[in-house]
């Protein structure tokens, strides 16, 4: 409904400007309005329409509000802009084709002067349209079809393929009515209602359709000048009998080659020329379907004289001979006729003739009875033949003669091809599109939202009308074996509908002639620019050299492909052959202009708002199934080439393309799909068979918002192979309105490694106060419903033991417990660098698997998903398990063997035999150090200098001997060597020796003190466990322990890492994995 707007005006509080003042800024302003509308580009790399609703940066900011009474809103004006401004720039909005080089090269001039479009629906839809859809097949084929497959199968035909466009045109009307749809027509509408993908794909089609339709209209022009004009002009001639046709295919190409560059000159000459013959070509056509209509309407009372010739029922071809009769009488003499010398091997009347000539009467008859004759009843009925077949007429008495005669060389009219219904829709189809023509020219209506409706709607309604009464006409009119003879043969060459025709044959002979040549040049010109303007779109970057043209904006190299592309149809040579490769292109377009519409119909979507109120999402969708179903009738094996075609340009452009966010219907479809997914898919854990590692994938970040370990990525992808969920998370230390451009400057970094790494997944970057909290959130936070991840893979943090670096293993002690009690599972990559990239391949090489404690079946599961991908294809991967002193060895073995054959895994199996023995020296030794210096660092609050001091003191300690020298010695190191402060002398005299006299007592607790024995047997495990593994797996190309879990007691985590780095130790790559506590792998189906 109309909404009434009220325009209040504000007064100003401030001083009245004076009016030169006034009109001195209203004019520097309107100049600097200018320069900022020519300057203003696209920021983000994406080709838009120009919108007035797009706020353009370049804007003087300071002349966008006056005075005082918006100063509230001020700070938001660049953004948010006056309703006066708005409304300023909709009523100065000019829709110009998008990014074409002639409206930015004149943009000045054009604002000064801005060209009105004053086309309305009559002139610039109506005849458009019309021009296009009737054409070629209506005067060179529709009397064939009629004939062949009868009036009432032909009436199918037609109804069917003129519902097909009707459907289209009101889902073609929505589109176009829902917002302004810039000069671009079918393409930018499917494009932006569908997404790049599909519109590329579209458009492309399109674009092959309408070329096609060139060569197609080429191919026709050709046919009406060497059959019905001038028949001499043929370069091949048939020098033996049988070669017609083969002459004619080669006279099509030679002429059809000339006929092309002619055209391509004229269309690189002057264009405007092409449009301005336009309406001359239209009248042609127009003039010719009054001269049908009133050449039946005088059959009624006066019939045309055109005889036919039978001899038998067949027809004879009147091309040979002038007397239908075997022989004449003259001056009470009989003589033979010409055509008894084409039957018989002499002009004397006791020759051998053939057998069907001698036995049959040559009879005449009208091929053109009149409406009145009920010769209707007759052409009901379809009369398919075979190639080669002899066109005859029914219920017309016939004496068969001997079957050895040869057919050849009598004047007979043969059928060129096989008839059969799907076929006769194939080549009826290209004769009804044309639909398209309002909409292409969008740009120049003075309504487009009103007029393409309208005039596209009425155009089809018209044609239908003259299509359906036309066949109707044609078979209450016409003699069946006239129908059926497709060039006229038995009526002297003319061409069959012409002989309808009022007042002469030639009307509809010059009238066809020029309208086929009008639209082959259309064609040409239409053709390009829809290449043009995909070039220009830059989503199929393979095309975008198309995209330029002559500095007037001419798509010159558009041209020269297109005619490539027409030559090619000439080639073909048969307009037969032609029309159903054409009508597959046109029928994918349309199907996909019904979907676009029945998409955004049933999505709902905000912006959905069409002007067209007649349509619906079901009469969208019958029209997109009628389209399909009208594909594979007409030649289910070009069908499935144009399908073909279609998806690889869209897997192209989705690989390849440049990225658009047009806000396309596929878009909003892909939301609700996945809506609806996440809804049904239940948020517990998943059954066991379905389970896979959607990893959390915990990123570190340099100060450039760089990642630092890109071979994580590469060993997700390896992991993944593009299946399943993947996160990649990342902290940022800070408040996030202080971090707003670093967050998205790290979630770009993020996103382009990814994309390098082909590593398939979502980004999410946290902004957190403290680094511990950040990965806390993201570990609980991160997914969505039943998309959550359950394995956090992270790198292993080398700098743990460096001082500066304190915090680095508690982060990663917590992040071990959060994983725990998330009843997530857990991969770290220790020496994450040394991991293979995704364009390495591992020739030979073990994956050695280390099942120490059994923890659901991550570590079986994980080497088979690596082994998927190319890189570690070739690898073997290698089971150990550890047996300790009560254990069978060799049962265990057995065991663990047939536990993988019902795993249905490929690996070799080895028990490993860990002999129990005395805690070694270096155990305890290495025990002993690691305690002292965990003691040391929380005794002592050191600055980084004697730390480091302190940590080469600890390793002096226990490499030397425990002296008292030694001691002493490195207590005298330890002392401070100055302390700043502003105390008194006394006051710092009493401290020094305070601090001295605790240092002293401390490092003598500190080296009498004993290890703890718990700390000892872990230790000694860690050190037994690893030389173990080294011996077996230190050559292997990755190593998968079981990763221990950290210690309940808090005060023992540091000790943690070092029982880590002790069990890892010499391993080049290690992947520690921790499961989640239930199963994971199963060896039920």
């Amino acid at each position: 409904m109309p909404t009434s707007f009220t325009v209040v005006p504000v007064e100003a509080q401030g001083e009245e400007r004076a009016p030169a003042e006034r009109d001195g800024q209203r004019q520097e302003e309107e100049e600097e309005e200018e320069d900022g509308e020519r300057d203003r580009g696209s920021g983000d790399g994406i080709a838009r329409e120009s919108s007035p609703f797009i706020n353009s940066a370049e804007m003087d900011r300071g002349n966008m509000y006056e005075g005082k009474n918006m100063a509230l809103f001020e700070e938001e004006m660049d953004s948010n802009p006056m309703v006066s401004s708005l409304l300023n720039k909709l009523a100065n909005y000019t829709n110009l084709t998008q990014g074409v080089v002639e409206h930015e090269a004149d943009e000045d001039s054009k604002r000064k002067e801005v060209k009105v479009p004053r086309m309305g629906t009559f002139i610039g839809v109506y005849l458009p349209c019309l021009q296009n859809i009737l054409g070629v097949i209506l005067f060179l084929r529709l009397t064939w079809i009629v004939g062949t497959a009868g009036v009432l199968e032909s009436f199918i035909i037609v109804f069917m393929c003129c519902a097909c466009t009707m459907l289209t045109a009101i889902s073609m009307s929505a589109i176009a009515t829902n917002g302004v749809v810039p000069a671009g027509g079918s393409y930018y509408m499917i494009s932006r209602s569908l997404g790049p993908e599909f519109g590329g794909a579209v458009g492309l089609c399109f674009y092959l359709g309408t070329t096609f339709a060139g060569a197609m209209y080429i191919l026709g022009t050709i046919e009406i000048l060497l059959t019905y004009i001038s028949p001499s002009a043929a370069i091949f001639k048939a020098e033996e009998v049988g070669e017609e046709t083969e002459a004619m295919l080669n006279n099509m190409r030679v002429y059809g080659t000339c006929i092309i560059i002619l055209m391509a000159v004229v269309v690189f000459v002057g264009v405007k020329y092409v449009n301005k013959l336009a309406l001359v070509f239209l009248a042609c056509v127009i003039l010719s379907i009054i001269a049908i209509y009133a050449g039946v309407i005088k059959t009624a009372f006066d019939p045309p004289d055109f005889p036919i010739c039978l001899l038998g029922n067949r027809t004879l071809s009147k091309r040979n001979f002038d007397v239908c009769a075997k022989f004449i009488e003259s001056n009470n003499e009989t003589k033979t006729t010409s055509l008894w010398r084409l039957f018989c091997d002499s002009s004397l009347l006791n020759a051998t003739c053939d057998d069907y000539f001698t036995l049959n009467n040559v009879t005449e008859i009208q091929g053109i009875p009149g409406i009145m004759s009920g010769v209707l009843t007759d052409n009901l009925w379809s009369t398919y033949s075979e190639k080669g077949s002899i066109v005859e007429k029914k219920h017309q008495p016939s004496v068969a003669g001997s079957e050895e005669t040869k057919l050849g060389g009598l004047p007979y009219v043969f059928t060129d091809i096989m008839t059969y219904f799907t076929m006769l829709v194939g080549i009826y189809f290209p004769s009804v599109t044309g639909i398209m023509a309002g909409s292409n020219r969008s740009g120049d209506l003075k309504d487009a939202q009103k007029s393409i409706p309208t005039g596209t709607i009425l155009a089809i309604s018209t044609t239908s009308f003259i299509y359906l009464s036309c066949i109707v006409l044609f078979g209450a009119c016409i003699e069946g074996v006239i129908l059926r003879d497709k060039f006229g043969e038995a009526v002297n060459g003319n061409l069959v509908v012409g002989t309808l025709a009022w007042p002469s044959p030639w009307v509809i002979v010059i009238g066809s002639f020029f309208s086929t040549c009008g639209a082959g040049l259309q064609s040409l010109t239409g053709a390009p620019r829809l290449l043009q303007a995909i070039a220009r779109d830059g989503i199929v970057p393979f095309i975008q050299v198309f995209g330029h043209g002559k500095a007037n904006g001419e798509p010159t190299w558009a041209l020269l492909l297109t005619a490539g592309i027409c030559e090619i149809g000439i080639l073909i040579a048969s307009l037969d052959s032609v029309a159903p490769i054409l009508s597959m292109f046109f029928l994918m377009c349309y199907m996909f202009v019904n979907l676009a519409c029945a998409v955004q119909t049933l999505l709902r979507t905000p912006n959905w708002r069409p002007r067209f109120k007649f349509y619906h999402w079901t009469l969208s969708f019958l029209g997109m199934s009628l389209c399909l179903a009208l594909m594979f009738i007409c030649s289910w094996y070009y069908a499935l080439i144009a399908m073909l075609i279609a998806g690889c340009i869209y897997k192209y452009i989705e690989y390849r393309g440049a990225e658009k966010e047009w806000g396309d219907g596929i878009r909003g479809l892909s939301l609700n799909a996945a809506r609806y997914a996440l809804l049904r898919v239940e948020d517990g854990p998943p059954h066991t068979k379905n389970w896979r590692p959607q990893l959390l994938v915990l990123l570190n970040l340099d100060s450039e918002q760089l990642v630092k370990h890109p071979r994580l990525l590469s060993f997700t992808s390896q992991l993944k192979a593009g299946k399943g969920l993947t996160i990649v998370g990342s902290v940022l230390q800070g408040i996030y309105l202080d971090k707003c451009s670093e967050t998205q400057k790290a979630e770009e970094n993020v996103k382009a490694l990814m994309g390098v790494e082909k590593t398939k997944g979502f980004c999410q970057i946290v902004v957190s106060p403290n680094f511990r909290d950040g990965i806390s959130y993201l570990i609980q936070s991160a997914g969505l419903g039943g998309m959550k991840h359950n394995t956090v893979l992270m790198a292993w943090p080398q700098s743990w033991k460096q001082t500066e670096n304190r915090f680095s293993w508690k982060n990663f002690v917590d992040t071990v417990r959060e994983t725990t009690a998330a009843q997530q599972a857990l991969l770290v990559a220790k020496n994450i660098d040394l991991f293979p990239t995704n364009q390495e391949r591992f020739t030979e090489g073990n994956i050695d698997v280390w099942w120490i404690v059994h923890d659901g079946g991550m570590l079986m599961l994980l080497p088979f998903l690596l082994r998927q991908h190319k890189v570690w294809r070739k690898c073997k991967m290698r089971i150990f398990t550890v047996a300790q002193m009560d254990d069978n060895s060799i049962q265990m073995k057995k065991d663990l063997q047939m536990f993988l054959y019902h795993l249905r895994l490929n690996a070799e199996v080895e028990v490993v035999e860990m002999l129990e023995n005395d805690i070694s020296a270096f155990t305890y030794e290495k025990t002993l150090m690691m305690e002292q210096r965990s003691q040391m660092l929380k005794q002592m609050q050191l600055s980084k200098n004697e730390r480091e001091r302190e940590a080469q003191l600890i390793h002096d300690r226990n490499t030397a001997s425990h002296s008292a020298p030694a001691v002493k010695a490195s207590v005298a190191a330890a002392l401070p060597e100055k302390v700043q402060m502003t105390w008194t002398k006394e006051k710092f005299v009493a401290e020094k020796h305070k601090t001295k006299d605790s240092n002293v007592s401390g490092f003598k607790d500190i080296f009498n003190m004993k290890p703890n024995q718990s700390n000892v047997r872990r230790m000694h495990t860690a050190v037994k466990l690893n030389g173990v593994v080294l011996n077996k797996s230190q050559h292997a190309q990755l190593v998968l322990l079981n990763m221990p879990g950290p210690p309940k007691n808090r005060k023992g985590d540091e000790n943690y890492m070092e029982f880590l780095e002790v069990l890892t130790e010499g391993l080049d790559r290690v992947l520690l994995v921790r499961g989640s506590g239930r199963e994971v792998i199963t060896i039920y189906s």
